[in-house]
C-alpha cells in the first residue's frame, strides 16, 4: 500500500510517499518559506532531484503544488490521488489524551486543536496540514501519529513536578517529552541488536532540538524535555535547563516581559547564545581554529549529556546501550567522543576510529573493553509514522 507521511511546521511541509510494508520511499521532499514569493521546493525521486523556487502563500497552496509533482506526468510517481491509501501526519503534541496512532475524526481535530496551548508553534500547522490533506486526498484514512504518545508511560514520579497540585489536575501541567517518535524507532532498532528480554537503553536524540530518553524493555521511563521542548539538553537556540531563579531575574531585576524571555530562551540561548552561532559544524570548526567560546560551548553541551547519562543510568539500573541519533548524533564524531570520554565507571568505552568512520548506516563504535554497547542509528521518523499508520487501517 502506498502511504504519504506529512510533517506540517508553521512554514513548512516535509514529506514521504512510501510503499509499505517493505518502506521503499517512492518520492519525498520539502516546502521551506511558506507565506513567501521564494518559497523553496525540494522533489526527490529514483528519476529526479528538483529544486524549485516560486511563491507559495499558505499550506495549502504548498500541498497543492506537492500533490502536482506527485501526478506529474514527466516526475511523477502516482496517476491519481486515490492511489494512496492513507496520510500518517505528525501532530508535536497530544497532550495526556492521545497514547497511541489515532484515526483523525472530527473530535480527533477539536482535541488536536485544544491542546495547541501546550504547542503553540506546532500543532496549528500540523491540524492545518491534516484539514488540507483531507481535501486532496479524500479518499485517504488520515492518521495522526503523535510525538509524546511514546512517553506516556513515563511514571507519574518521574512526569510530576513539585508544584501545588492544582496546576496538574485542573491545567495538566507535567513532563510530556518530544521526539517520540524518533525515540520510539531507535529504540527498537536498538532493542533488535541486543536481543534481550529486558533491556536498558538511553537513546540521544542530538539535532537543533535535542532530548534523551531512559528506556526500559521498550518503555518510556524518563526524558529530559518536559511540559514545553524547552529544558534538558543545550540546543541550537534553546537554552535547555536552567536556574528558575534566572528567569524571575530577567523579569523582577532586568524588567524583561514574559514574551521576551520566553525568545531569549528558545531563539536567543543554547548554542548561539554563547557562539553566535547555531550551526554545530561552524562551531567544532571555529573550535579547532582555536576559538575558546566554541571550545567551551562543545564542552557545556557534551557535559550537559553526560550528566543526563548518570542520572538515566540510575533511574535503570544498569545500562546495556547508548545510542546516537539525528543530524549531530550521526554526524558529529567529536561531540560522541566527548561525550563518551571519562565514563568507564559506567563501563562506556569509545572506539575512536570506529566513531571517526563516515557511514549513513547503522553501526557500533564501542571499543571491545566496553560493557556497554555504544550505538549510531540514522532516524527515520518519516518510516515509523508510515509503519504506525499502516496498522491502523490493516
Amino acid at each position: 500500500m502506498k502511504i504519504l507521511v506529512i510533517n506540517s511546521g508553521s512554514s513548512s511541509i516535509k514529506f514521504q510517499l512510501l510503499e509499505m510494508p517493505k518502506g521503499e520511499v517512492i518520492a519525498k521532499g520539502l516546502i521551506e518559506k511558506i507565506g513567501f514569493n521564494d518559497a523553496i521546493l525540494h522533489y526527490k525521486t529514483t528519476k529526479t532531484n528538483e529544486k524549485r523556487i516560486l511563491p507559495i502563500l499558505n499550506h495549502e497552496e504548498g500541498l497543492k503544488e506537492m500533490t502536482a509533482l506527485l501526478l506529474d506526468k514527466n516526475i511523477g510517481v502516482i496517476k491519481s490521488t486515490d492511489e494512496i491509501d492513507a496520510v500518517g501526519h505528525r501532530v508535536v503534541h497530544g497532550g495526556s489524551i492521545f497514547t497511541k496512532t489515532t484515526l483523525i475524526t472530527t473530535e480527533v481535530k477539536k482535541e488536536i486543536e485544544a491542546l495547541s496551548y501546550l504547542a503553540p508553534l506546532h500543532n496549528p500547522a500540523n491540524l492545518l496540514g491534516i484539514k488540507v490533506a483531507e481535501k486532496i486526498f479524500d479518499q485517504a484514512k488520515q492518521i495522526a501519529v503523535f510525538d509524546t504518545a511514546f512517553h506516556q508511560t513515563i511514571p507519574e514520579k518521574a512526569h510530576r513536578y513539585a508544584i501545588p497540585n492544582e496546576f496538574y489536575n485542573k491545567h495538566h501541567v507535567r513532563v510530556y517529552g518530544f521526539h517520540g517518535t524518533s525515540h520510539l524507532y531507535i529504540s527498537k532498532k536498538t532493542n533488535a541488536f541486543l536481543n534481550k528480554a529486558n533491556s536498558k537503553i538511553i537513546t540521544i536524540h542530538l539535532g537543533n532540538g535535542c532530548s534523551m530518553t531512559a528506556v526500559k524493555n521498550g518503555k518510556s521511563m524518563d526524558h529530559s524535555l518536559g511540559f514545553g521542548p524547552m529544558n534538558g539538553l543545550i540546543m541550537g537556540t534553546r537554552s535547555g535547563d536552567i536556574d528558575q531563579s534566572v528567569v524571575l531575574f530577567l523579569a523582577q531585576k532586568l524588567g524583561y516581559s514574559i514574551d521576551e524571555i520566553g525568545t531569549i530562551l528558545q531563539k536567543k540561548s543554547g548554542m548561539l547564545g554563547l557562539t553566535g552561532k547555531s550551526d554545530l559544524r561552524e562551531i567544532e570548526n571555529d573550535a579547532a581554529n582555536g576559538n575558546k567560546m566554541a571550545q567551551l560551548a562543545l564542552e557545556m553541551n557534551a557535559y550537559r549529556i553526560k550528566k543526563y547519562i548518570g542520572a538515566y543510568t540510575a533511574v535503570l539500573n544498569g545500562l546495556d546501550a547508548i545510542v546516537f541519533t539525528a543530524g549531530i548524533g550521526e554526524n558529529s564524531a567529536l561531540i560522541r567522543k566527548m561525550v563518551c570520554e571519562n565514563l568507564s565507571y559506567l563501563g562506556i568505552e569509545l572506539d575512536e576510529k570506529q566513531n571517526n568512520l563516515k557511514a549513513h548506516k547503522i553501526r557500533e563504535i564501542q571499543s571491545e573493553k566496553s560493557k556497554v554497547r555504544i550505538f549510531v542509528i540514522p532516524t527515520n521518523e518519516e518510516f515509523e509514522i508510515a509503519e504506525q499508520t499502516m496498522q491502523i487501517i490493516t
